[in-house]
């Protein structure tokens, strides 16, 4: 059984990880483990417990800032920014029912050590680009801090940017720094039903390139349609082309006015207020309510949207799967019932054949820990990685090979 480490201060975490660097022990990072599923399994380690190192250091809500220790639940990061009426714009989605855990939402550097990211990445950008600064403690044993307040303060080499979606393989985080923003008052979401993939991706492109302002959108085919609680998207039979207008309220009107001019040609355009909206984007962010056998491989494509439609036909061939496409169609949620032995080589050769990346979001410990589960790198790209790798944690104690094996 792993032996379980449970810093309650700074001066404890730098301990435990010089005390590591000096024994040639090896952590598993974790704070409430609602993303421990994803990524390559760290195995032989002992657990380095961040939970206890939790709380919000300051909430500045005029300045549009927040700072909380790392091991900081997101559910109570979200309740103390609600009060005030804002939010985190990058959309975190709650991915524990997922990985069936329990609904912990994870930890806000859980968040940022992972860059998750929802629906609004395609308007505000990804997590990473939300963090201004944080605190935290290098595979070496060393304190180090980066950013700061406010985005004028960042300036140098912007850590930021790397530690954001390094998985806690090259430090671990003490304290975050992100900016907020004010909750929008009003949310719409227009609707129109029965475009083939195609089609669909198009008519999301083209109200991209308008200036709309879109906050989502995303394609769900019939089959994932039919799974959604919000009665005006199941009950149809059909596939469903959604976007999100947000904002306050005469200007939210005004873009569905112009949305729905362009729309017509594709049909009947439905118009779903806050609570569904809401109910909606959730589960769009969320996957699990249109993936949702729990023994499938889950895979996260990332494609330029014009290729989208053509590489689910080309998969089609040669594999069972459900998906539906967010971001414009950039980014596809495919479930794979793993029928065939070689759909990670499968999927691996079609998106060599194209632009994009795909990683696999969910899978057995085996399956995760025999196959890639980040995009395999060419030699040049993997002798970076390694190289940075070395810099920030030279005896290999953090979360040795979560994303690549031997790194």
């Amino acid at each position: 059984m792993s032996s379980v480490f449970s810093p309650n201060t700074l001066k404890e975490l730098l301990d435990c990880i010089k005390l590591a660097c000096d024994k040639g022990d090896k952590f598993e990072i974790r704070g409430q483990g609602s993303k421990r599923s994803w990524g390559r399994p760290v195995q032989n380690c002992s657990i380095l417990d961040l939970s206890k190192l939790s709380g919000i250091l300051f909430y500045e809500p005029r300045e549009l800032v927040l700072s909380a220790i790392a091991g900081t639940p997101m559910k109570n990061i979200t309740e103390t920014l609600k009060d005030n009426n804002q939010y985190l714009a990058f959309e975190p989605p709650n991915l524990s029912f997922l990985y069936g855990e329990p609904d912990n939402h994870g930890t806000i550097g859980g968040v940022i050590a992972t860059n998750l990211s929802g629906p609004r990445r395609l308007s505000v950008g990804a997590a990473r680009d939300h963090l201004l600064g944080f605190e935290a403690v290098s595979g070496a044993g060393e304190y180090f801090k980066s950013g700061g307040r406010v985005v004028k303060n960042v300036t140098g080499f912007d850590l930021s940017k790397l530690l954001a979606g390094s998985f806690g393989t090259l430090a671990a985080m003490t304290s975050i720094t992100v900016k907020v923003l004010p909750h929008p008052n009003k949310s719409r979401t227009l609707l129109v039903r029965g475009l083939e993939n195609k089609v669909a991706i198009n008519t999301l492109c083209e109200s991209l390139s308008l200036s709309l302002e879109v906050s989502g959108a995303a394609h769900l085919p019939a089959g994932i349609a039919s799974k959604s609680s919000v009665p005006y998207i199941s009950s149809s039979n059909s596939s469903a082309t959604v976007i999100r207008l947000e904002g306050h309220a005469p200007s939210v009107a005004a873009r569905c006015k112009i949305a729905k001019e362009v729309w017509r040609q594709y049909g009947d355009i439905e118009e779903l207020h806050t609570h569904n909206t809401e109910k909606l984007w959730k589960e769009i962010s969320g996957i699990v309510t249109f993936l949702d056998q729990e023994t499938d491989q889950i895979w996260r494509i990332s494609v330029p949207p014009s290729q989208g439609a053509d590489l689910l036909f080309k998969l089609k061939e040669k594999l069972k799967f459900d998906a539906f496409f967010d971001w414009g169609g950039g980014l596809i949620w495919l479930s794979e019932s793993n029928e065939t032995k070689y759909s990670e080589r499968i999927i691996r050769q079609v998106m060599s054949e194209q632009s994009g990346h795909a990683t696999l979001f969910r899978a057995s410990n085996k399956d995760r820990k025999n196959f890639d589960v980040f995009n395999p790198q060419s030699n040049a790209l993997m002798n970076i990685t390694r190289k940075i790798k070395k810099n920030f944690d030279p005896y290999g104690v953090l979360n040795p090979e979560r994303m690549y094996e031997g790194v």
